[in-house]
């Protein structure tokens, strides 16, 4: 009796032992995975294994320590270097020309002959000008009868021009001055606190109160271009999206730390995309069906819960999956390892057959292929790797603690599996979401600076800002240069065609630089 009391004690101390070491393991990979994700490297390229076959090239010496020299002679045929060229610069930017000529006396040959010019040696050089402040001063002369002094006039005594339509009537700002500072702030993240010292050097005082309120009125300029950017997103057969918090303040009936939301969509055109930015005060599912609304075509996401309501049978939408979130999950296994785990484990393989994916990607996009191209590609290539994918995971599946890094990733990319190969459908659909994670990062670096909105309207103001900044990028367009022309020319706007010429996708980089000379 009492040994089986002592046999069932032993039991349930080992027992109990094993589930502490399994917690504290999943506790301890936990810790090295958030200090990795505050210290480690960003990128998720890892080093390609090296294979046994290929020469060692860095570790030559002691590979072949023990090996026998061997002296042969081998014949290198002859090959030519190309030499590095400088990217020239942009024809678009304006030209200065400095001639550098002879003196007049040297012009004369030694026959006495006038020599004849035959040519001539062209450099080009970046001169770059600081910004350069002045005064617009803008005249109306006033006219009056001195003979009846207005008194057989109907329109008044004193005649004058009506002041010129204006982005802010009776400000100071110009549409240079609005598109320097929105420019600033919301494509190089410089707050406007910084942007208000900066302009104290030029003995300008402007509160950045006042530049706050600039931005949000030119963003209520711009609402019709903000309607005709969203009729624009839904006209292709993809958009990408994605979403980012962002803290508002004064949002109303909400704590000033909780958080709000900015999202990205990027659509319409491939060749001239579209990257239109909302702001809302939650990540609810509504945010996407109001923005989509009327659309018919393929939505790539990552795995949010809000986007589910698309993946349905009926759906005018089809929702595709995001590989580099896969990806992503099996880096940060790895980046959770201890110093002495192995480095050929379950992670290792996994992205194995996700680097092979990317490989096919690179190709397509290195030989230029077509849509249909790129869908036969991954069809005879693609295909088979992601079914010998699944099967391996399907496979380890069931020997991973669920719970643990490993558990969840392979239980992520097998839950939304269906998701994840619907690319090989369409050529014209990428393998993963990156186009709009890379459309929404100058948000976060940007955020990163000036930290919060400090009411809703600044927010809507900045999704505004946002978008036409980097629509315009998208487009090839200089941000700076697209909103001078559109700030110039957006008072005088009156007809849908007129607001519809103001487009990023209708201007090129050649009329832009016209229109500032």
């Amino acid at each position: 009796m009492l040994k089986t009391i002592i046999r069932d004690q032993e039991a349930a101390f080992l027992d109990q032992k094993q589930r502490y070491e399994s917690r504290i393991e999943f506790l301890e990979e936990r810790l090295r995975l958030l200090q990795n994700e505050l210290f480690r490297r960003s990128s998720e390229k890892r080093p390609v294994e090296e294979d046994p076959r290929q020469l060692h090239l860095f570790n030559e010496a002691e590979v072949s320590a023990e090996e026998k020299p061997v002296t042969e002679e081998i014949e290198v045929p002859a090959h030519t270097r190309q030499k590095p060229r400088r990217k020239p610069l942009p024809e678009h930017l304006p030209r200065v020309e400095v001639i550098h000529d002879i003196v007049e006396e040297e012009k004369i040959c030694a026959c006495g002959a006038t020599l004849s010019r035959i040519g001539e040696e062209v450099s080009e050089k970046l001169d770059i000008i600081p910004a350069r402040v002045q005064v617009i001063r803008t005249i109306r002369p006033k006219y009056a009868c001195k003979g009846c002094e207005g008194v057989e006039s109907e329109g008044g005594a004193v005649r004058i021009a009506e002041p010129p339509p204006e982005m802010i009537p009776k400000g100071i700002a110009t549409a240079g001055t609005l598109a320097y500072v929105a420019t600033a702030k919301y494509a190089d993240g410089t707050p406007l606190y910084r942007l208000s010292k900066i302009l104290e050097r030029y003995g300008i005082e402007i509160p950045r109160s006042t530049m706050a309120s600039w931005m949000v009125m030119a963003g209520d300029r711009c609402r019709l271009i903000m309607e005709m950017l969203q009729r624009e997103l839904k006209s292709g057969a993809l958009i990408n999206c994605d979403e980012t918090p962002v803290q508002v303040l004064f949002e109303p009936g909400r704590a000033n730390t909780t958080d709000s939301y900015m999202w990205v969509f990027r659509g319409g055109d491939p060749q001239k995309p579209v990257v239109l930015f909302h702001y809302a005060p939650t990540r609810s599912g509504d945010v996407p069906r109001e923005i989509l609304e009327g659309y018919q075509g393929y939505l790539q996401t990552d795995a949010f819960s809000a986007y589910d309501q698309f993946d349905r049978p009926g759906s005018r939408i089809v929702l595709i999956g995001c590989m580099a979130h896969v990806r992503r999950n099996f880096v940060k296994v790895i980046d959770a390892r201890g110093k002495g785990a192995k480095k050929t484990g379950s992670a290792e393989v996994a992205l194995e057959y996700i680097r092979k994916l990317y490989a096919i990607e690179k190709v397509a996009r290195e030989r230029k292929l077509t849509p249909d191209e790129i869908r036969a590609l991954r069809k005879k290539e693609a295909e088979p790797i992601l079914k010998e994918f699944k099967a391996w995971m399907k496979g380890r599946l069931p020997q991973t603690p669920p719970k643990g890094l490993l558990g969840k990733a392979l239980s992520y990319a097998l839950n939304h599996w269906h998701k994840l190969i619907r690319y090989l459908e369409d050529g014209r659909i990428p393998i993963d979401n990156n186009m709009a994670e890379n459309a929404i990062r100058p948000f976060v670096v940007g955020r990163k600076n000036w930290l919060f909105n400090g009411h809703p309207n600044g927010a809507k103001a900045a999704a505004t800002l946002y978008s036409l900044i980097e629509t315009a990028r998208a487009c090839g367009l200089e941000p700076y240069q697209y909103l001078r022309y559109l700030f110039e020319r957006l008072p005088f706007a009156r007809s849908e065609e007129d607001h519809l010429a103001l487009l990023p996708q209708m201007l090129t980089p050649e009329q832009l630089t016209r229109s500032l000379q």
